[in-house]
């Protein structure tokens, strides 16, 4: 049985909901998580999406920052929204979902913060916070058992590896490419026990961009790119993955997100 999930992180949910409706007619996921959704959960465009067929909802928002939402055509249970570091901010949220064929998933949604500018703790209390964050997301474990599995997929804001950014050399004193930051995220994957599916179906040598500036004056021909947004899974997933995709087209439709949607496909028959 075909299940898929998309994950995108929107920039702002009401602004761009033209976007995500053409992006739900065209390719249909299952489920859909969102992340920097910014607006609070009496804001959400629930309305637009239950026209668009997806009754299902699990939300965490908040005024004008943040904020993530797990949207589907099957039922969902709200699992847990979890608070990281005490800020208060909305960057979790975990679902189970029926994925078909006698299948359940834990769906975890992340927004991990962006760490500012400066890659020094000391100085740059946003990176603190990040590298902070990081720590406090080791307590994931990719947990399996029979025909259940974990799924994690959002905006994680590094690309570990060095074909995940347009130059190696140039980023490694750039937030989102320090070795602080990669080496970390790494370590969590391992440790916890998960699967980087993007990299099970693009090979490691290969260049994946989710990401590209909105400084650029044109993305496209200078493709200074990096993989920020991401989908893991237990390892009891991973072989029913049939395929990835990333939909660099989209950061060239009207008004985009600077992040592009990637989904992954998975026959559970």
């Amino acid at each position: 049985m075909p299940f898929t999930i998309a994950t995108w992180n929107i920039n702002s949910v009401r602004l761009r909901m033209p976007l995500v409706e053409q992006f739900l007619e065209r390719y249909s996921p299952d489920v859909l998580c969102l992340q920097e959704t910014k607006c609070a959960d009496d804001q959400f465009p629930a309305a637009a999406f239950r026209k668009a067929g997806y009754e299902h909802m699990a939300i965490h928002g908040q005024k004008g920052y943040h904020g993530v939402a797990t949207i589907a055509r099957r039922p969902l249970k709200l699992v847990e929204k979890r608070e990281f570091c005490g800020m208060g901010d909305s960057r979790h949220i975990s679902v189970s979902v029926d994925a078909g064929a006698g299948r359940s998933v834990l769906l975890h949604n992340f927004y991990v913060p962006a760490g500012g500018d400066e890659p020094d703790p000391a100085i740059n209390p946003k990176f603190r916070h990040k590298l902070d964050f990081l720590a406090e997301m080791h307590a994931l474990r990719a947990e399996e058992n029979g025909n259940s599995g974990t799924i994690l997929v959002g905006d994680l804001n590094i690309a570990p590896l060095e074909t995940d950014v347009w130059s190696h050399k140039q980023l490694l004193r750039v937030v989102s490419h320090t070795p602080v930051e990669t080496e970390g995220l790494e370590r969590l994957r391992r440790e916890g026990g998960w699967v980087d599916l993007m990299r099970e179906k693009i090979p490691p040598e290969e260049k994946i961009f989710t990401w590209w500036s909105y400084r650029a004056k044109d993305w496209a021909l200078s493709d200074r790119g990096r993989r920020l947004d991401h989908i893991w899974s237990s390892p009891n997933l991973s072989p029913s993955l049939d395929r990835i995709e990333v939909l660099r087209e989209a950061r060239g439709w009207e008004r985009p997100s600077d992040h592009v949607p990637v989904i992954a496909g998975f026959d559970f028959g």
